[in-house]
């Protein structure tokens, strides 16, 4: 018999959308410390609903408990940034070139981009852009590939809220976003896949210098 997962209460959703919310956008940011009774007062609601959101979000990879500090924003380096985004490399373009491949409609992904050149601030922005990478992947016709690119949204998100404080590049992401649409419009599934690649590359050795360059040097090595 197939158990049914247990829904999240509602007033756990809630505190956990809105705590993660104010991570994405910067409100919170990596290495402060989550304390349950704040975060209970500024919701509202009583710790239990608090407790059980931050053990969701540690599941996620956004925020990291431990036995001494308690719950802080995770910290975001070079290191944590590599390994998010050599999932989304080694597993992103592939799901796209065969989303491509099963005549995928784009709908969605069109709509986001819209959506994200009409953002009028940083959340709808950084918004816009995940659902876009999610339409290029959801339709590859392997929900496990899906499931496993939509485990690390959260961690990329965070990766992309540091980065762009630091050096805003919304336009330059804009532009390769339409590049990679018009390529899969045209059916040409390698073409999309080796401009996403490109993509994802470029944005984290431009958010951290260096650690693009030991990725493909690690990569190389597995190859041989």
């Amino acid at each position: 018999m197939t158990s049914v997962p247990t829904p999240i209460p509602s007033r756990t959703q809630f505190v956990l959308e809105g705590i993660k919310h104010r991570i994405l956008t910067g409100q919170l940011t990596p290495g402060q410390a989550l304390v349950e009774t704040d975060l209970a007062a500024q919701f509202g609601v009583s710790k239990t609903p608090v407790r059980e959101a931050l053990k969701t979000l540690a599941g996620t990879g956004l925020v990291v408990m431990s036995q001494y500090k308690g719950v802080t924003v995770r910290m975001v380096d070079a290191d944590m940034a590599r390994e998010v985004y050599d999932v989304r490399l080694l597993l992103e373009p592939e799901a796209l070139r065969r989303s491509v491949r099963r005549g995928a409609p784009w709908d969605v992904a069109s709509d986001a981009l819209t959506r994200a050149d009409e953002a009028t601030d940083t959340a709808e922005r950084s918004l816009a852009n995940r659902e876009f990478h999610r339409a290029l992947y959801v339709p590859c016709g392997n929900p496990l590939l899906g499931r496993m690119l939509d485990e690390v949204r959260d961690q990329a998100a965070l990766v992309s809220a540091v980065a762009w404080a630091a050096d805003p590049s919304w336009e330059r992401e804009a532009a390769e976003h339409r590049e990679i649409l018009r390529l899969a419009l045209d059916g040409d599934g390698d073409g999309a896949a080796a401009a996403l690649h490109a993509h994802i590359a470029s944005f984290v050795e431009r958010a951290f210098p260096g650690a693009g360059e030991e990725q493909q040097a690690q990569q190389a090595q597995q190859a041989l």
